[in-house]
């Protein structure tokens, strides 16, 4: 799938139902447009998975009540979607601790496992957590204290989030030292 039919999808649905989730999306997407020359040959990949990461929110798609189990199991009934987008939606931003919290973590991993390439992971981590819900530009950490802030500390995603932290932040912080290395500006 190229990026156009994922926006395509995604836009589909997303932009009706959930108009602050699809100004999410097309944010992340713009900030794996920006990583592209960093991920080379795989920038493709990057962008259709930022693209469709949280299409597991779409209504239609909503079956575990867990986005990233969701979606992907969406695009893996899609012929032309490429397996490691379909494993990077899955896994998007640390996904297996919350499967964890959730209960679902032997059904994540067992459906999708991890993708072995770490550049890949972190990219679509540094993409997703560094934009805001609206789409705007932001750091892991006001990232990281805005989903505190909107599900509270002690819910599912609260304390997901407060395990994530740790490896959300040092996923920024790889990918922008690579772009650093490779002379690219965020």
């Amino acid at each position: 799938m190229g990026v156009g039919c994922a926006y395509e999808l995604a836009a589909v649905l997303l932009r009706e139902s959930l108009p602050r989730r699809w100004a999410h999306t097309q944010g992340v997407a713009a900030c794996a447009r920006k990583l592209a020359p960093l991920v080379d040959d795989r920038a493709h990949v990057v962008q259709v998975a930022a693209v469709l990461h949280d299409i597991g929110y779409a209504p239609p798609l909503v079956d575990t009540g867990f986005h990233p189990l969701d979606g992907a199991r969406h695009l893996r009934t899609l012929d032309a979607v490429d397996d490691r987008v379909v494993r990077l939606v899955a896994n998007h931003s640390f996904a297996l601790l919350e499967a964890e919290e959730r209960g679902l973590r032997p059904e994540l991993a067992d459906e999708f496992p991890l993708l072995d390439d770490q550049l890949l992971v972190d990219a679509l981590v540094y993409c997703d957590m560094t934009t805001t819900p609206d789409g705007g530009r932001t750091t892991s950490e006001e990232r990281v204290g805005e989903i505190l802030g909107r599900y509270g500390a002690d819910s599912i995603v609260g304390r997901f989030i407060r395990r994530a932290a740790p490896e959300i932040h040092a996923s920024v912080g790889r990918v922008r030292a690579a772009a650093d290395e490779a002379g690219l500006a965020l």
